[in-house]
C-alpha cells in the first residue's frame, strides 16, 4: 500500500478526485462543526463528570452514569427520553425494542418506504420460521407501501392507513436498494402527511447509518421514536456494544420493558464498565461520522471516474454514510469486498467469502476488519449475491484510511482483469 499512495500516477488520480468533491468535503465540515458543538454543550448541560464512568454491577441501580448518558442523548436528539444500553445486540433488536413495544394484537404495522431492511422480515413474519415470536404470531399485521421512482407514493399510503394502522415504519438508509436515502426534511414531511390523516399513529424511524450525517435528526422533526446500533454511528468507534431509542418518553418506557421487563424498564441493566466508552465514543461521534462520509465521497468520485455508477453521487448531498457501487457481476463484487477486507487492520489476512448470514434472503459477503466485530462506523463493505451485484462501502475511522483502502481496492481490481 505505501508503494501504491506513492505511485504518481495514483496520486494525480486522488488529486483530481478531491478536487472533483472539495465543495462536498467542505460541506460535510460544516456538519460536524455543528454536530460536535451540539453534543459538547449537551455534556456540559448534564454536567458530565469523572465519576459517570464508573461501573455498575448486578441489577444497576441508581448507575447515575447511564441516567446521565440518556439524558445527554435525548438532549442531543431533541427527544424526551432515551433508552442507550450495551445490552442491546444490534440495529435490528432496538427496531424490535420499538416494534414490541408499541404493537399489540389487531396492531397493523405499515412501512412506507417500501419493503424493510432484510433483517426485519423475520422479526415481522414475512419470513422465516414459524414458533419463534414474530409480530404476525402475535396477531400483528403488515403491509408496505412500495416507492415510487425512489419517493415515498403519498397517495398510497393515504389508501393504506387504516383504523388498525398503529404505526409508521420508515427507513431512512436505503439498506439493500439502489434508491437515495431520505433527509431529515423528507422524514418531516412524511410525518405530516401521515399524522393529519391518522394523528394518533406511531411513526418509527430506522436511524441506522444516519446519525449526525445532517444538523437534525428525525425527532426533531416530529417522529416519534429513532433507534440505532451504537456500532455505527453514535458508537463514535469506541463502544463495543449497543443500541440506542429515543424519542417519546412514553413510548421509550415500553422499549425500556421489552429490553428488560415490564415494571422494571429502564430503571435496571448493569453497564459493567462500559459507561466511559459509550460517552467518550459520542463525543467523538460528529467527528467520526464526518470522516466516514468524507470516505464515501471519495469512494463515489474514484468510482465514477472509472465509469462505475454510483448511488449516491459524489455531488450528492448526503444523509447516510453508506456508498453503492453498481459492479454489474459475481466475480467484481466478491473481489471488490476481499481488496476492501485486505486493506483493513485487523484480519487484513482473511478472505471473505459469500455465505448464508441468519436473517437475510440471499447470501452476501461481508467485509469488515474492525477492532469492534461488526462495526460499521469501520471501514466495510458487504453486498447480496444478486443482480445487479452492488457493493456497499460504509464506515472509516479516518479518511486516510478510506482512501488507501478504496484506492488499493481499485488498483487490486484492475490487476485482476476485472476492470478496464
Amino acid at each position: 500500500m505505501l508503494q501504491l499512495i506513492k505511485d504518481p500516477a495514483w496520486q494525480a488520480t486522488a488529486a483530481k478526485i478531491e478536487a472533483k468533491i472539495s465543495d462536498r468535503l467542505r460541506q460535510i465540515d460544516e456538519t460536524v462543526l455543528y454536530n460536535q458543538a451540539k453534543v459538547l454543550e449537551a455534556f456540559q448541560d448534564e454536567q458530565v463528570a469523572d465519576f459517570h464512568f464508573a461501573s455498575s454491577t448486578g441489577y444497576g441501580h441508581n448507575d447515575a452514569g447511564r441516567e446521565t448518558l440518556e439524558r445527554v442523548y435525548a438532549k442531543v436528539f431533541g427527544a424526551e427520553a432515551a433508552l442507550v444500553r450495551p445490552h442491546i445486540v444490534s440495529g435490528t433488536h432496538a427496531i424490535s425494542l420499538a416494534l414490541y413495544g408499541v404493537l399489540r394484537p389487531g396492531d397493523e404495522l405499515l412501512y412506507i418506504t417500501g419493503k424493510p431492511y432484510d433483517t426485519l422480515e423475520e422479526v415481522i413474519g414475512v419470513r422465516g420460521e414459524a414458533g419463534e415470536g414474530s409480530l404476525a404470531e402475535f396477531g400483528v399485521s403488515f403491509d408496505s407501501v412500495p416507492l415510487l421512482e425512489g419517493k415515498v407514493d403519498f397517495a398510497e399510503v393515504a389508501k393504506k392507513i387504516k383504523p388498525n394502522t398503529k404505526m409508521i415504519g420508515i427507513q431512512r438508509s436505503a439498506g439493500y436498494a439502489w434508491r437515495p436515502s431520505f433527509t431529515v426534511e423528507e422524514i418531516g414531511a412524511m410525518v405530516r402527511f401521515v399524522k393529519e390523516i391518522k394523528p394518533d399513529v406511531v411513526v418509527y424511524v430506522d436511524n441506522c447509518y444516519g446519525e449526525f450525517t445532517e444538523d437534525l435528526e428525525p425527532t426533531q422533526v416530529g417522529v416519534d421514536l429513532a433507534v440505532g446500533s451504537l456500532i455505527k454511528n453514535p458508537g463514535g468507534g469506541l463502544a463495543h456494544s449497543g443500541g440506542y431509542v429515543v424519542g417519546r418518553a412514553d413510548l421509550v418506557h415500553r422499549a425500556a420493558c421489552r429490553l428488560t421487563a415490564p415494571g422494571i424498564g429502564a430503571e435496571q441493566g448493569a453497564m459493567l464498565g462500559t459507561n466511559r466508552t459509550l460517552f467518550q465514543g459520542f463525543f467523538l461521534a460528529p467527528h467520526v461520522v464526518g470522516e466516514a462520509l468524507k470516505s464515501a465521497v471519495f469512494a463515489a468520485g474514484l468510482f465514477e471516474e472509472i465509469g462505475l455508477e454510483t448511488h449516491p453521487s459524489s455531488q450528492a448531498r448526503r444523509t447516510d454514510i453508506i456508498q453503492a457501487v453498481r459492479l454489474g457481476s459475481r466475480e467484481r463484487l466478491i473481489s471488490f469486498c476481499q481488496s476492501i477486507q485486505a486493506a483493513a487492520p485487523v484480519d487484513s489476512h482473511v478472505k471473505p467469502e459469500p455465505w448464508a448470514m441468519p436473517g437475510y434472503a440471499d447470501e452476501v459477503i461481508m467485509a469488515a476488519g474492525a477492532f469492534i466485530q461488526g462495526s460499521s462506523i469501520e471501514l466495510s463493505a458487504d453486498g447480496p449475491i444478486r443482480e445487479p451485484f452492488v457493493g456497499f462501502l460504509q464506515g472509516g475511522l479516518t479518511y486516510a484510511h478510506g482512501k488507501v483502502a478504496v484506492l488499493s481496492a481499485v488498483a487490486s481490481l484492475k490487476a485482476r482483469g476485472l476492470l478496464d
